[in-house]
């Protein structure tokens, strides 16, 4: 998860988060751009006009410097679903948040908006909460996708991650207890001084 001011250019999972829609409301008048309101006829788009944008141009817009559009928080990261992550965040199914639920309310995080800090704040709670659990599934579940299908895509790869370090730690541990033998070149070391202390006897 990518918690910086700038956007990891070669990551997928940022592309996928970054093309996530929010409704944003003009607040002033934009001409000759009317084709991005679907509904509309018009070629310009009129102030109070509602029109779902990506991440990554409604975040310019909307920023003090610009100032073109008004930004909607989606309704998975309103205050109503960030008490259901608060009561108890593990019961939650997060894929149908979103598959990159905690990427894009990092993003959504970043807005100037209200709401910003509180979900920045409700996403490393939820984080924290969830995280010995998807390890314990990682550890005890194997690899059953009924468990998989309730992780966003963060908690899928931390899913992975424990699954195959725990299945490197059992093959270790099944090898048993080996012989410990000395490297050849610290044998061939000592030979050589056993030698010298010969020379001088």
């Amino acid at each position: 998860m990518n918690f910086g001011s700038l956007s990891h250019y070669l990551s997928i999972e940022d592309l996928f988060a970054t093309q996530e829609r929010l409704p944003c409301k003009f607040v002033v008048p934009v001409h000759r751009l009317g084709f991005l309101d679907p509904s509309s006829e018009n070629e310009d788009i009129a102030v109070g006009t509602t029109v779902e944008l990506p991440y990554w141009l409604a975040q310019s817009l909307c920023s003090r410097r610009c100032n073109i559009v008004k930004v909607e928080i989606p309704k998975i990261y309103k205050e109503a679903y960030r008490e259901i992550l608060k009561a108890d965040a593990c019961v939650v199914d997060l894929h149908k948040f979103g598959l990159f639920f905690y990427e894009f309310g990092a993003y959504l995080s970043r807005l100037e908006h209200r709401d910003s800090t509180e979900i920045g704040s409700v996403l490393v709670q939820t984080f924290k909460e969830r995280f010995r659990q998807v390890m314990d599934w990682a550890h005890n579940s194997g690899t059953d996708p009924a468990v998989t299908q309730r992780l966003d895509s963060l908690e899928r790869a931390l899913f992975r991650e424990g699954h195959q370090t725990r299945a490197q730690l059992d093959a270790w541990l099944s090898e048993g207890a080996g012989q410990i033998t000395a490297a050849e070149m610290v044998i061939n070391h000592k030979k050589r001084k056993l030698a010298v202390l010969d020379d001088f006897c």
